[in-house]
This record gives structure tokens, C-alpha cells and sequence, in this order.
């Protein structure tokens, strides 16, 4: 193996190491985006819990943030839970955006070395063509060794440069598919979230003006909207 690398010349250094951040970057990403990791399956409806019962605390919402990213979403949320709903919304998107930054960490570059690995093969195919001419021009072209010299340089950097690059392109795709799937679910969570929110807080205030009846209606209508979390 060793004098494989050494035949593909100084290219293959270039190569390796980015076999070897392309690897590092998918299983750390693998790792990261598990679903129970990202969007744990009762959360929203912990959080629903806290909230129906009026248990909802100022620690309440700073676990929630540190606890997923799913719970850094809903926690902005809470945290502007007494504001309108223009204002709720606002600050969930901001904490959106920045948790859909971190979910795709790492994957620019995840891309970037599945798009120059092959142009390092090519690179390295370029060099080696140019030994085996150079030693054609030298007057040694009878010297086998010599030609085979740059003719094995030119087909390992290039079989290297694929190798590294094939994976990682499949990588690459499949963790961005992976995090798009991930940012549905949680839009999904947060909204719905966000619904029930307005409509428990709709009915208390009706609930505090004495008006029965539209309490009632609204008692009505959650009862026919349940808590979110609770189909999944």
C-alpha cells in the first residue's frame, strides 16, 4: 500500500488527507442527525405538559434549549410566547435558521472535497504524463522503468481521486437529504406548536372575560386540534 502511495507522487498527499476529513465529516454527521438526537419523539409533548398545566418555568426553557435542536426552536418560541403572533413567529424562524446552520455543519466542505478530489486525480495524471514525456525527450525511452514511472502516476492519482471522491459525493447527498428531512419535521413540530399555543391562550383570555359560552366553543376547538406530538 505504501508504495502504492509513494508511486502516485505528491498529489496522493492532497488526496489522502481529504479521504481522510471526507470520512471523519460523514460519520460525525451520521452520528449528529439521528432523529432522536434532532426531533426526540415526546418532546413537544413534554413541552405541551408544562404548558397546559401552567408548569412552564424560566429553567424549563433554558433545558429545552440546550436539549436538541428541535427544543432550541420551541424554546424561542416559549420565550415569546406572551408577544403576538407575528412576534412568536419571527423569533422561531431566527432560531430556525441558526439550527438549520449547525445541522448542515461541515457538509460545504463535505462537497467541496467530493468536487476537487477528481481534479487532484486529473492533476496527478497531468504530472505523470509529463514524467513519462520528459523521460521520452531525455533519450531513455528504452528504459521501460522509466516510462512505467509516469504512466503509474498518472493511473493512481486518478483511480485515487475517483475512490475518494465517489463516496463522498454519496455522503454529501444523503446527509443534505438527511437535513432537509429533519427541517420539514421540525417546521411541522413548531408549527403546530405555535397552533395550539394561540388557542390555549385564546381560550384563557375568553375564560377570563366571563364569556361562558365562547369558552366553551373554544374548550370545543382544542379538544378537536390536540396537542402536538400526539400522532407521531
Amino acid at each position: 500500500m505504501l508504495e502504492i502511495v509513494i508511486a502516485g507522487g505528491p498529489v496522493m498527499v492532497p488526496i489522502i488527507l481529504g479521504s481522510v476529513m471526507a470520512a471523519a465529516i460523514i460519520l460525525e454527521r451520521l452520528w449528529t442527525l439521528q432523529a432522536r438526537r434532532v426531533v426526540p419523539r415526546d418532546l413537544s409533548r413534554q413541552v405541551w405538559d408544562w404548558v397546559s398545566r401552567n408548569q412552564l418555568t424560566h429553567q424549563h426553557i433554558q433545558e429545552l434549549r440546550i436539549s436538541s435542536p428541535l427544543g432550541q426552536i420551541l424554546a424561542a418560541g416559549l420565550a415569546s410566547r406572551h408577544q403576538d403572533r407575528g412576534t412568536m413567529k419571527e423569533a422561531i424562524e431566527d432560531a430556525g435558521r441558526h439550527v438549520v446552520h449547525e445541522l448542515e455543519r461541515h457538509l460545504n466542505t463535505l462537497g467541496t472535497i467530493a468536487a476537487v478530489s477528481p481534479l487532484l486525480g486529473l492533476l496527478g495524471s497531468v504530472t505523470g504524463m509529463i514524467r513519462t514525456f520528459g523521460a521520452l525527450t531525455s533519450g531513455v525511452s528504452g528504459d521501460p522503468a522509466s516510462l512505467a514511472g509516469g504512466i503509474s502516476e498518472a493511473l493512481i492519482t486518478t483511480a485515487a481521486g475517483l475512490m475518494v471522491a465517489i463516496p463522498a459525493l454519496i455522503g454529501y447527498r444523503y446527509l443534505r437529504g438527511r437535513v432537509e428531512a429533519l427541517v420539514v419535521q421540525m417546521e411541522k413540530e413548531a408549527i403546530a406548536f405555535v397552533e395550539a399555543l394561540q388557542r390555549k391562550q385564546f381560550m384563557d383570555t375568553l375564560g377570563r372575560s366571563g364569556n361562558p359560552t365562547a369558552a366553551q366553543n373554544a374548550a370545543q376547538n382544542v379538544a378537536q386540534n390536540p396537542a402536538p406530538g400526539g400522532g407521531r
